[in-house]
């Protein structure tokens, strides 16, 4: 049975999701972006940095698949955190740490649709059964979401 601590992370990511236009398929998060490639991953490095977050790598995809002669369309992947989040997540379940720290994917698809992904929290705490971590599991969630959309809206 779920108690209500237990609910509060599941309740903010689906408030989340609704309020972004998100889509979530096999735990990643997928939001559309008003921007470019470069220019959504420029926003979300900046919205990070301005936020204390410490933003470790930030791969072009495109540029190494051209660097040997390929085409990719572009995709960029940002690797970021915070160990004040990470650390409690993985004293509740250290092998969440193989999922830390946390990247966001923002790529053009096909049709070229931008969109930006990352790893829902519910799906890692399912994944790693992290339990007792609802608070940090809630305020990721939210902290996602916000960075999300400062990145993919005006």
């Amino acid at each position: 049975m779920l108690s209500r601590r237990s609910i509060a992370p599941l309740l903010a990511l689906v408030l989340a999701s609704v309020s972004l236009g998100a889509q979530a398929a096999d735990g990643l998060v997928r939001v559309a972006s008003e921007h470019s490639v470069a220019e959504t991953a420029d926003r979300l490095v900046t919205n990070l940095e301005a936020r204390g977050m410490t933003v470790f790598d930030r791969i072009d995809h495109r540029a190494g698949a051209e660097g040997v002669g390929l085409t990719l369309s572009p995709t960029e992947v940002v690797v970021f955190g915070n160990p004040k989040a990470g650390t409690p997540l993985m004293q509740c379940a250290p092998s969440v740490a193989i999922d830390l720290p946390l990247k966001a994917l923002v790529w053009q698809d096909a049709d070229g649709n931008v969109w930006l992904g990352y790893n829902d929290p519910a799906y890692l705490a399912e994944r790693h059964n992290i339990q007792g971590c609802d608070a940090v599991l809630a305020k990721m969630t939210q902290a996602l979401a916000n960075f999300a959309r400062q990145a993919t809206t005006d």
